[in-house]
């Protein structure tokens, strides 16, 4: 067999050619000659002729090869499902019309071993645990994951390109932090050698962005990873990505028409409208969204009242009777809150505006202006699941320890979620943050929702899995 070439000159890919020549009448001839190069994904010989089509990163192209015309014509009728070619000839239309590369000359690039494989040739591959484990071939053989990947890629730069026409600076603050805050999350844990200090990988970028508007950058964004030490589920990954933002003379009402203004116009970028189809029943991505309290959806969904000033044994039976598995340490807004999650959360299909939280489970949010015991807080809720998470941010410093020092008790307490005193953060509040909203928006389940994919893992091009069964 000959050598592999280190390089090959390609000309032409699959979608200019399409873009070029698509017009032609069957039986067209060009004169134009071409050299295109990728995978041969389908590969059917026929005696004297053998027809491969070959896909490339922006779509597929025949290549039509025959005795009279193609160089090695034996060897090229037997190479196998995914081998990469190099193929040089003039562009044609066959008498079926279907555009082709007349193959005068051609290279393998790089073949598949005969152990591996990209499954039916027809179907693609359709073991759901081999498409996220091998990616590489998931991509090759699924056209609707190379699709998805490519709209998340978009979706990312037309997110940023969004919010910089809005003055937002883009930052990057560390992954690596001396204590784990800015969200009610488990860490993972990592030790620096040379300092001899544990470090933890960043559950959110909150607290470094605040010190940033603290800095004088009164629009300021991150879109990074995040890590959270927690389990698997259909729309939990402990690696993933997060947009931040946080904006200085705004509120919890501006974050939430920024959110309707930017889903809407990835929407109609994406998918050309704001009326999609999301796991096959009907959505409008176009605002103005609904705005509804937490306690108000409660009361519509679970038929019952609660309120954040009532007793907490009586808030108690309640979250009992719909069978919430109630902890000692739990006050009357964690209740409400775990009311809301076991009650309502997965039947709004929105989008809506869930506004209002209770003091308790908001930390870092500013008291409600008009309403004690709540804060002014909502998040975003789109087929029943969170989409983002925004506050009028706490600005004042003694609130803010206070808020702290609960967290820490509880953190003594055993919950490894809660958030530790952050002395520096509190130290940046003492120079001013001056009123702020922020927002934090799920990348992975924005492109869920645009690309209408049920599970994360479909949208991360990696994600975490279990070990593989040894053979």
């Amino acid at each position: 067999m000959p050598a592999v070439p280190y390089r090959f000159e390609r000309d032409r890919d699959a979608a200019s050619l399409h873009a070029q020549f698509d017009p032609l009448e069957a039986g067209a001839e060009t004169g134009v000659v071409v050299s295109v190069a990728g995978r041969a994904m389908l590969h059917r010989p026929t005696g004297k002729l053998c027809f491969s089509t070959l896909h490339d990163s922006s779509g597929s192209i025949q290549l039509f090869a025959g005795a009279g015309w193609t160089s090695d014509l034996e060897a090229f009728t037997k190479l196998s499902l995914g081998d990469w070619v190099g193929a040089t000839g003039e562009v044609v239309k066959t008498r079926t019309g279907e555009l082709s590369v007349k193959v005068q000359d051609w290279v393998l690039l790089a073949e598949v071993a005969p152990q591996r494989s990209f499954g039916d040739k027809w179907k693609g591959v359709a073991d759901v645990d081999l498409r996220f484990r091998q990616r590489y071939v998931d991509l090759w053989a699924n056209e609707r994951s190379r699709d998805v990947f490519k709209l998340r890629s978009r979706l990312v730069s037309l997110t940023r390109r969004w919010l910089e026409q809005q003055e937002f600076v883009e930052v990057e603050t560390p992954l690596l932090h001396p204590i784990p805050g800015g969200a009610h999350a488990r860490p993972f844990v990592t030790h620096h050698n040379a300092l001899d200090l544990d470090l933890y990988l960043r559950i959110a970028p909150e607290l470094y962005l605040k010190r940033l508007v603290v800095g004088g950058f009164e629009k300021v964004f991150e879109i990074g990873r995040t890590f959270r030490n927690e389990g698997l589920s259909p729309r939990h990954n402990p690696e993933f990505t997060m947009l931040e933002l946080y904006e200085a003379y705004a509120d919890y009402g501006d974050m939430m028409a920024l959110v309707e203004q930017l889903v809407a116009h990835l929407a109609i970028e994406l998918r050309g409208t704001t009326s999609l189809t999301y796991a096959g029943r009907p959505l409008d991505l176009a605002a103005p969204w609904r705005r509804a309290t937490m306690v108000e959806l409660i009361e519509e969904h679970a038929g019952v009242r609660v309120d954040v000033a009532m007793d907490r044994r009586e808030l108690a039976g309640l979250a009992a009777a719909q069978g919430v598995a109630i902890q000692d340490g739990w006050g009357p807004g964690k209740l409400i809150l775990e009311i809301y999650e076991k009650t309502t959360e997965a039947h709004l299909w929105g989008p809506l505006f869930v506004l209002d939280y209770p003091k308790e489970v908001s930390p870092l949010a500013r008291d409600h202006r008009d309403t004690p015991g709540l804060v002014e807080r909502f998040e975003g809720v789109v087929a029943g699941r969170e989409l983002c998470n925004a506050f009028s941010e706490l600005v004042e410093p003694a609130e803010q320890r206070a808020r702290f020092s609960e967290q820490a008790l509880a953190r003594a307490a055993g919950d490894a979620e809660a958030m530790a005193v952050d002395e520096d953060y509190l130290r940046a509040l003492e120079y001013g943050l001056a009123p702020t909203g922020g927002l934090g928006i799920g990348i992975d389940r924005l492109v869920m929702l645009l690309a209408d994919v049920q599970t994360i893992r479909d949208v991360i091009l990696f994600p975490t899995l279990r070990p593989e069964a040894a053979d």
